[in-house]
């Protein structure tokens, strides 16, 4: 299972400040969703060695008491039967409130690790005031800043002893699932791939609950379908359906190989693709995007250059990536969606021989060598692919350090250009020779 870290609590306690430090970012989505404003933040996050998914739930109901507290309950109860680890944000500042105690409640019937953070404790006096929290009897207490970071590392510390390295299991069968927001049409392509017979196959222990395994073997094609749909608890979860599906969606996307990113081609390429899109990179997985409902789009020849030009800018710098219009009502282009995704699960796997890398790149590099810094000269001399889950090369030079960003950039397209790795993350780097 994938290690999820939720992060509860009520409207500024400090969550998203803890989240942008553990995930070393500066980013907040906001993501409009039928008159609600919400802010929604997943990100990637590391700690010795240990890496794991972070989320703050901060999407709340504006302009209403109920709906407002509803949401966080809501939210919390999600995060309890999704999250790995619960790390549950107060605010010394306040003290205990009325939602704070509900929350309480709420995470003292769950069986998962819940860690109760204190935040804002900048001076000792605010470290005395900490200890009416142990009133919570949820355990040890950590007392924080998430302005600062401190007691950050000490959370960290005890928070990863919850996760599990888990192993890769070995199956040969390329691994591939279908994302993307609510109602693009998930479900309705995967039935379609399959017709009526749908083989679903669930061998991994604890992983009945976070995904249906489908066995696909049609056509020539022999894959495992990763499918999150169909299967929501019956907790009241209305407000929270998008929270919701982007649990699901990280778990998937973490034990699949390829993702296919779905869009609706009305409402195009939204805040939460992006996001999505960029985990799956972070997380070195293969991607395709669909377009989906094609069919309801009135189209001249340049229409589908022009989208395809848009998601692409939207996407950048990683745009090496297939775009199929599909349309799963009218089963347009569905079969060769599958087919892409398999090209792409290939080229993840891909290993150039060192020879054909160097007499490749090398000459390469010769014409357009990395340009001098501070009167030194950057000599690039051999290059070979080291082994792992997706493309990762080593370029060894006299003077890594000097290599700028763009220069990276001009490597990495050379190497796309001349030995196709369409749809998949690659990782470049520069070792002392």
């Amino acid at each position: 299972m994938s290690n999820i870290i939720a992060i509860v609590g009520r409207p500024n306690v400090g969550k998203s400040t803890l989240f942008n430090r553990l995930t070393e970012s500066r980013k907040a989505i906001v993501d409009d969703f039928s008159g609600v404003t919400r802010d929604r933040h997943y990100g990637k996050a590391e700690w010795t060695n240990k890496e794991f998914t972070v989320i703050d739930t901060g999407g709340y109901v504006a302009n209403s008491e109920d709906l407002f507290e509803t949401a966080i309950r809501e939210q919390v109860v999600i995060a309890i039967e999704e999250a790995s680890v619960i790390i549950f944000m107060v605010d010394v500042t306040t003290g205990i409130t009325d939602l704070d105690d509900e929350i309480a409640n709420l995470l003292r019937k769950s069986k998962k690790p819940v860690y109760v953070v204190v935040n804002k404790v900048d001076n000792t006096n605010l470290e005395l005031d900490s200890a009416v929290f142990y009133s919570f009897g949820l355990g040890e207490i950590y007392t924080i800043s998430s302005m600062t970071g401190s007691g950050t590392g000490d959370l960290l510390d005890d928070v990863v002893t919850n996760f599990e390295d888990v192993e890769e299991e070995e199956s040969t069968l390329p691994k591939i699932t279908v994302i993307g927001r609510p109602n693009v049409g998930k479900s309705s392509l995967i039935n379609a791939l399959m017709g009526k017979d749908r083989n679903i196959v669930t061998p991994i222990a604890g992983t009945t609950r976070d995904s249906i395994h489908i066995h696909y073997n049609q056509y020539g094609h022999e894959f495992m379908f990763i499918d999150t749909a169909g299967l929501r608890k019956k907790t009241k979860v209305r407000e929270n359906i998008e929270f919701y599906s982007v649990m699901r969606t990280i778990k998937a996307l973490e034990e699949a190989d390829v993702v296919m990113l779905m869009l609706d081609a009305q409402e195009g390429l939204e805040a939460q693709d992006i996001n999505i899109f960029h985990l799956a990179e972070k997380n070195k997985k293969g991607i395709v995007v669909l377009v989906n409902k094609w069919d309801l789009i009135d189209k001249n020849e340049k229409t589908m250059k022009a989208f395809e030009d848009q998601i692409k800018h939207k996407l950048q710098p990683f745009t090496d990536v297939p775009i199929l219009f599909i349309s799963v009502l009218n089963k347009q282009r569905i079969f060769k969606a599958i087919e892409t995704a398999l090209e792409v699960h290939q080229n993840r796997a891909k290993k150039v021989p060192t020879s054909k890398l160097n007499d490749v790149m090398l000459p390469i590099i010769e014409a357009y060598p990395p340009p001098a810094t501070k009167g030194k000269y950057i000599k690039i001399k051999y290059i070979t692919q080291i082994n792992g889950v997706a493309p990762m090369f080593a370029f060894f030079c006299n003077l890594p350090q000097y290599i700028k960003e763009p220069y990276k950039r001009f490597l990495e397209n050379k190497l796309r250009e001349n030995f196709d790795f369409s749809g998949v993350p690659i990782q470049i780097y520069f070792r002392q020779k």
